[in-house]
């Protein structure tokens, strides 16, 4: 009985299709963005006024309620995404040709963009904010607004772009799927997935004391030392523009007239 399911193959390419892309990283971009500034009015609207309790039915209402809704939801797209990128998956990278691969390191290069976004929106700017909280209000569980907020949403999504960039690298680019795994993308990504875990080991603590009078306690570090990880990004960097000037030393016509490169042979003599 032959297999009628066929994964895509990359035999075909079409040539139509841009090589840089930028329409996938501005409309990401802006969802994110977008939804984060809702996320921000949102907690400017009910912070104050239902956060500050946690058994009130106001807390229960406006901040469990999300807590509730969006975790299982961020589990569902991460499951779903990286079960998309698998299943879609070409048969036999083997046969992609230079244009096409190329086409896929600029896609990918949106994923990383993304997911750098995301990181600054998750662990900047909600993990800044979520530390000037705990140091004005005394909280009374681990499920404060802000916490809801940073560890139930904003970590999540950061996490999914990261490994969906990886998976996407992983399943489509010669470089990351035929020469074993690359040490660099992996820790780009666990790092900061780690500051999930070490987020849950920071929790515990403060429901024994409160660190929030010494912002640097041990049990804090674990953020610091996991985030870190990010500068593998230059790793990451290394392995994609070496391969693309492997590309382009073996076929430049693909590219437009103006960024091929002049041979000795065809350059006019200097006067």
């Amino acid at each position: 009985m032959s297999d009628t399911t066929q994964r895509p193959t990359t035999a075909i390419v079409s040539v139509d299709r841009p090589i840089a892309d930028l329409r996938p990283l501005w409309i990401a971009g802006a969802v994110i963005c977008a939804f984060y500034v809702g996320v921000r009015l949102y907690e400017q609207a009910f912070g104050w006024y239902a956060g500050l309790d946690s058994f009130s039915p106001e807390f229960q209402k406006y901040w469990t309620r999300v807590l509730y809704i969006l975790a299982p939801t961020a589990l569902v797209a991460f499951l779903g995404l990286i079960g998309y990128l698998w299943k879609t998956r070409p048969d036999d990278l083997a046969t992609v040709a230079p244009r096409e691969e190329l086409r896929r390191i600029f896609y990918l290069l949106n994923w990383i963009l993304i997911y750098g976004l995301a990181i600054y929106w998750g662990a900047s700017y909600f993990s800044e904010q979520d530390a000037t909280w705990h140091q004005s209000v005394i909280r009374d569980s681990a499920f404060t607004p802000l916490n809801i907020i940073k560890f139930y949403v904003s970590y999540p999504i950061y996490i999914i772009a990261g490994v969906g960039g990886f998976m996407y690298a992983r399943t489509r680019l010669p470089t990351f799927a035929n020469k074993g795994y690359s040490i660099a993308y992996a820790l780009f990504f666990i790092g900061p997935l780690m500051c999930l875990p070490g987020a849950a080991l920071s929790e515990w603590g403060c429901t024994f004391w409160y660190m929030e009078e010494l912002f640097v306690a041990p049990l804090h570090w674990t953020f610091v030392f996991f985030g870190w990880f990010a500068l593998a990004l230059f790793g990451v960097s290394l392995q994609i523009l070496g391969r693309i000037r492997e590309l382009l030393a073996d076929d430049e016509s693909f590219l437009p007239q103006w960024l091929k490169t002049v041979s000795p042979e065809t350059a006019s003599p200097a006067e």
